[in-house]
């Protein structure tokens, strides 16, 4: 071996870790790791994520259904994270599918985060999302109220489609957490007062 292919070598084998440490950091599981990061091994991805999070893997079996991201809440995340890889991937030339994915994902947990929200999907069900997409089982479709686009199954009819955001269900944020962070917003402009 030449020392020029040695140090493409080394070189690859080095952008490989980096991507993989990035996913991890994002929250990754093995599942991801292995699928978008092949040329490392799992023993190799395994010994970095207890380097990267000084912890094991979690175990147990991926998101599998389609029917979360069409919940409300879920949907309305998924939808902003969905409109954002969609423009980054039409919009951001050389970017594979890693790159798309943890940039669009890293731009959808700070829009959230700066609102103060919680997020309601992680690192896997946006990399889940993007395998049903591809595979022609959810789509972004159009709301008939406010134009904007929303995720819905890819063979339902979308002429009549309205979002949960124009359309919320009547138990809509009405979680626990939901009325704690009212509450907690509520002390505080009091005590500001």
């Amino acid at each position: 071996m030449t020392t020029t292919t040695a140090s493409k070598s080394l070189a690859d084998e080095a952008a490989q870790v980096m991507r993989a440490v990035t996913l991890i950091k994002l929250g990754a599981r093995m599942q991801v790791l292995e699928s978008e990061i092949p040329k490392l091994s799992r023993e190799r991805l395994i010994r970095l994520y207890r380097e990267v999070k000084g912890a094991s893997p979690p175990k147990g079996m991926l998101p599998f259904s389609e029917d979360w991201y069409l919940t409300w809440a879920p949907n309305i995340h998924t939808s902003m994270f969905a409109n954002v890889y969609a423009f980054l991937e039409t919009y951001s030339d050389g970017l594979d599918r890693v790159d798309l994915l943890t940039r669009a994902y890293g731009l959808y947990a700070e829009h959230f985060q700066v609102q103060g929200e919680l997020l309601q999907m992680d690192l896997t069900r946006a990399w889940t999302f993007i395998r049903f997409r591809d595979a022609g089982i959810l789509r972004l479709a159009g709301c008939t109220r406010c134009r904007g686009k929303f995720v819905a199954h890819a063979h339902e009819p979308s002429h009549s489609m309205v979002c949960g955001i124009c359309r919320p269900p009547s138990r809509a944020g009405k979680t626990k957490a939901a009325a704690k962070a009212a509450l907690e917003r509520s002390v505080a402009l009091a005590q500001a007062a």
